[in-house]
């Protein structure tokens, strides 16, 4: 990893700006559902007060309208940080910018926190505004990026800051989660141990094409599931019934086929059901045996041996999609028996985020897993190869 980190510099006494991705799951109550993403940030920010910064955390959450929206207000979050850090030094802003919150900003102490309200309560932020992004770093000393999964965004917070903080010489590094994702991610795409197998699922083909393209130039096994399957089935000629396909992907998912010949691999059998449901009917097929009336809603038992067995020597493992529709328990089989496969495994495993983090959540297989991406669009962009605007603002060693 090329990119500062929190172990390259000094924040002793430091006013120190930290984008974190607080963007958490808030009920009718305004009660936070889940604190995953606000635990994750918790040794950043532990280490920042333990060295005796002042912090300014910002982030956004959700998507807001129109200006200010009292639904999408970071005070929960604020809340329970004060609960998490066990302190009372844990303080509200009432916006991200502007006087008032320049005034909070220099009256900090050493081990307090300032919770700047959400950015997008200003159109600015997703804009890239140079203006605005001079206004967050106002009054800052340092800058940690610690959000991964807006990394992908060139948002103010995100690529704006950085360019101010250094053209007025002063530092932008990585966080220890972002650093954890980039030396994962970085690591499993440019220098992985092998047998190097990806797997690939969810819906769309056109969603991973980039992915898929780039990865094959990887990995020495790339195993499809999800529905995105059913365009591979198609372009193969196969009867894929009521199943979903993309049919301006077909053309494409048949060069990836040819392109891959070697490394692609298919289920070799599905679940179908002839209703799109939690209680449908529904039994097991071969891949080329799906009839009219029918979906395809999982993989099949065949398919979860085959992939155990492709997956058995693997060294480094990179899971992005889930291989059927999980939310459904009857059609989540598949997903968890990937989970338990890759959870048995001596290798590096690597959760691109989004659908297949939360699966491996839900199979409660968490704890199993080398990694587990707390950015779906971000993993996803990384691993095609692409660079992150969040990743680029940092500094270089």
């Amino acid at each position: 990893m090329n990119k500062k980190t929190l172990h390259d510099i000094n924040v002793e006494g430091k006013r120190v700006f930290v984008r974190v991705d607080f963007n958490v799951p808030l009920d009718e109550n305004q009660q936070i559902t889940d604190d995953t993403r606000i635990q994750a940030a918790l040794p950043t920010i532990q280490h920042l007060l333990d060295e005796g910064a002042a912090v300014v955390l910002a982030s956004h959450l959700g998507r807001p309208k129109g200006g200010r929206d009292p639904k999408f207000s970071l005070e929960p979050v604020a809340n329970r940080l004060q609960e998490l850090l066990d302190s009372n030094m844990v303080f509200m802003a009432f916006d991200c910018v502007g006087e008032a919150v320049n005034d909070m900003k220099t009256e900090m102490k050493p081990g307090q926190v300032l919770v700047l309200e959400n950015l997008r309560f200003h159109d600015a932020e997703k804009k890239g505004d140079h203006a605005f992004a001079v206004q967050l770093a106002h009054w800052m000393d340092v800058y940690v990026d610690d959000a991964f999964g807006t990394a992908h965004r060139a948002d103010a917070s995100v690529a704006g800051v950085p360019a101010v903080m250094r053209s007025h010489g002063r530092p932008s590094v990585a966080g220890f989660l972002m650093e954890k994702e980039i030396q994962f991610l970085g690591g499993a795409v440019e220098n992985p141990e092998r047998p190097f197998v990806a797997i690939l699922g969810g819906a769309k083909v056109s969603d991973k094409i980039g992915v898929i393209q780039n990865l094959l130039t990887k990995v020495d096994s790339l195993l499809i599931g999800g529905g995105m399957a059913n365009t591979f089935f198609k372009a193969q000629g196969y009867e894929m019934g009521d199943s979903l396909v993309e049919e301006s992907s077909v053309d494409t998912a048949r060069e990836l086929l040819a392109q891959g010949s070697d490394k692609l691999v298919l289920p070799v059998d599905v679940v179908v059901a002839n209703t799109f449901g939690a209680d449908a009917p529904s039994k097991v097929v071969g891949a080329d045996e799906v009839e009219p009336g029918w979906r395809v809603l999982d993989i099949g038992p065949a398919t979860v041996a085959h992939f155990a067995n492709r997956l058995a020597a693997a060294k480094t493992v990179v899971w992005n999609g889930p291989m059927g529709v999980f939310e459904f328990p009857a059609f989540a089989k598949g997903t968890f028996a990937v989970a338990d496969i890759l959870a048995g495994l001596d290798a590096i495993t690597i959760i691109g985020g989004g659908d297949s983090a939360a699966a491996v959540h839900q199979s409660g297989l968490a704890d199993k897993m080398s990694h587990i991406s707390t950015g779906g669009g971000a993993s996803l962009e990384y691993l095609e190869g692409k660079e992150l605007p969040g990743v680029a603002a940092l500094d270089d060693k």
